[in-house]
Formats: C-alpha cells, structure tokens, sequence
C-alpha cells in the first residue's frame, strides 16, 4: 500500500514538473499560447482517440485526483498529522479548480490570459511551490514508510 502511495506520489511530482517546464516555454515563447494550454487542460469528448489517454486526460485534473486520494488515504489510515499538512494545498487545489476561468471546457488555463505576464509569473511560482511541497512531503511519506518497516 505504501509503494503504491508512493509511486502515485512521484507522479503527481512529475505532473507538477511537467508544468513548470510548460510555463517556462511559454516565457521564452518557444511554444504559443493555444497549443500549450491545450496540453495543459483536460479534453473530454470522448477521450479524443484515447491518444495515451490524451496525456491521461491533460495534466491538471489527474493532479488534483491524486492529491484527494492522498488525503482521503490519510484520513482513512487516522493519519491526523499528515492530513493537516495536506489540508491546505488541498483547499488551495479545490479553490483554483473554483475559481477558474470560464472556457467552453474544463481546465484552468485560458489560452488568452496566460501569456499576460503577471499570471504567468504566478503560474510558474505556483509550480515551484508545489514542487517544493511534494518533494518535502515524499521525503516524509519515504521516511515514516522505513520507520514503519524497521520497527515492525
């Protein structure tokens, strides 16, 4: 059970790395606006020709997915303290999702917003602080798994 936390755990921390590089292409406009928000947000019409799932259903929904299986995990195990880390990005996670701009689809980022500089200044901060609150995290989750083991 703990190897499977883990392994969803690297690939939430993939997902975030995968955007931060995505806003950094925009920044040097190696990529355009459209294109990489069309990689970003989910697609829903009919999985368009499953295409590796269309990247596993874009980028941001599988992140949120897994971080709220991660919490409910942790409040089914009466992980109380691990739980109140998470609580937060958690509830940052739900209110972004909330509050996102009103596209015709689901997703987050909108192709003629993103490239104003100060969104995408916060977008990639918000990037390196998830990455920074999951790298942390994993070593937590890493050690409390060998104290569990060694102990035992």
């Amino acid at each position: 059970c703990c190897l499977m936390l883990l392994t969803c755990f690297r690939d939430n921390t993939l997902i975030t790395r995968i955007d931060i590089i995505a806003f950094d292409e925009l920044k040097t406009d190696y990529k355009n606006p459209i294109d990489q928000c069309n990689t970003l947000n989910p697609t829903v019409d009919r999985v368009k020709k499953i295409k590796r799932v269309r990247l596993a259903l874009k980028l941001v929904l599988p992140e949120y997915l897994i971080h709220v299986f991660f919490c409910v995990m942790f409040l089914c195990a009466a992980e109380w303290l691990t739980l109140g880390l998470n609580m937060p990005l958690l509830a940052y996670h739900i209110w972004r999702y909330m509050s996102r701009p009103v596209m015709s689809g689901p997703g987050l980022y909108d192709p003629t917003t993103i490239m104003n500089a100060d969104i995408l200044a916060y977008c990639q901060k918000e990037g390196w602080c998830k990455l920074a609150f999951y790298l942390l995290s994993f070593f937590y989750y890493l050690y409390g798994m060998i104290y569990v083991l060694v102990s035992s």
